[in-house]
């Protein structure tokens, strides 16, 4: 069986969910390669040494051979900017010569394997997980979840599986292209980061494989379909199936509300998110600046806010006349965002 190479994206600030993603990786698949995909630059004070943690190997967002990168970095947020780098990612594991790569998010923890997706790439090329499986009635379930997904992408983008054979390569090539040039967080413009655009893979790519297991990226949006119970023996179960993975997005927030509204009386997720927050606590990074992101200022420190982000993006003269926007002092970016008044 070919090996499988395993890959997140993330910064600095969600070292602490890549470990805890990278130690359930190597309990459940140790022969596994797990790869960090890192837009980001380490603060003064602050070691990242591969030596000290669950991952296998680290690939600088430089690395990527991206066109005019100071340029291309600095119209993304860091959601943004995490996931455009997803599909170049995929296609350079390809060229390393991977047979089979999965991608998974940072703030997901494995709880059993995936023997099932491993041997699925065998067959398939492409794999995908929807965040719904099945129909709701409660009119607010199905503006939250259904509608939500109508907005946000029927699949969730935590997860993809892709095969090297040719039909997984030309989808690896065709969504490292779209991410590259339109990966932005623009609902009312039809564009969710990566994910609106995997609407189209069953139409456009053969050999799609569509999970139906409820154990697979359990999640707030689709919690209301998928109970989580816990036995006697520690065993746990979404939906009566054995619990895959659990998305733990925005846990301190959004994600923690949506949780409550729809757990019912079970607190077997509850105990879920305890588990997944002392995980958290006990790998948070030594040394490193709350929010730490190197790409959120300019180079004299002053904060870039989304408007200038924006105005660079959608202005091509803008982008030609500044090809390094982070760069401070007399005719610089900022300086001209200054001089117009826009903050």
């Amino acid at each position: 069986m070919s090996k499988v190479r395993c890959f997140t994206s993330a910064s600095f600030s969600y070292l602490d969910r890549v470990r805890v993603l990278g130690e359930t990786i190597r309990r459940f698949h140790p022969d596994w390669e797990f790869v960090f995909c890192l837009s980001d630059v380490e603060p003064p004070g602050f070691v990242f040494s591969l030596e000290d943690e669950p991952i296998d190997t680290v690939v600088r967002i430089e690395e990527l051979g991206i066109p005019h990168l100071d340029s291309w970095m600095f119209e993304h947020d860091i959601v943004e900017l995490c996931t455009a780098v997803k599909g170049k990612m995929l296609c350079r594991l390809f060229e390393q010569g991977a047979e089979k790569v999965v991608y998974i998010d940072p703030d997901i923890a494995l709880f059993s394997d995936l023997s099932f997706i491993e041997k699925s790439l065998d067959k398939y090329d492409v794999l995908l997980t929807p965040h719904q499986l099945t129909p709701d009635e409660d009119p607010a379930v199905i503006q939250d979840n259904e509608i939500g997904s109508l907005k946000y992408g029927i699949y969730n983008l935590g997860f993809v599986a892709v095969s090297g054979r040719a039909e997984g390569r030309r989808f690896a090539k065709w969504w490292s292209d779209r991410l590259l040039t339109f990966c932005f967080d623009d609902v009312p413009n039809g564009l969710f980061t990566d994910q609106k655009w995997c609407d189209h893979v069953p139409a456009f790519f053969n050999n799609v494989l569509i999970i139906r297991d409820p154990g697979y990226n359990v999640a707030s949006w689709n919690l209301s379909q998928r109970p989580i119970s816990i036995d006697a023996d520690g065993n746990i179960y979404a939906a009566g199936h054995k619990l895959r993975f659990f998305h733990f997005t925005k846990i301190t927030w959004a994600g923690e509300v949506m949780l409550e509204r729809y757990c019912g009386d079970r607190i077997g997720v509850f105990e879920l998110m305890y588990w997944y927050r002392s995980q958290l606590d006990l790998r948070a990074p030594k040394n490193l600046p709350p929010r730490w992101w190197a790409f959120e200022r300019y180079d004299s420190g002053a904060s870039i806010p989304k408007s200038h982000r924006t105005a660079y993006r959608k202005d091509k003269e803008l982008r030609n006349r500044f090809p390094h926007p982070y760069s401070t002092g007399p005719d610089s970016f900022e300086q001209y965002m200054a001089y117009l008044g826009i903050s």
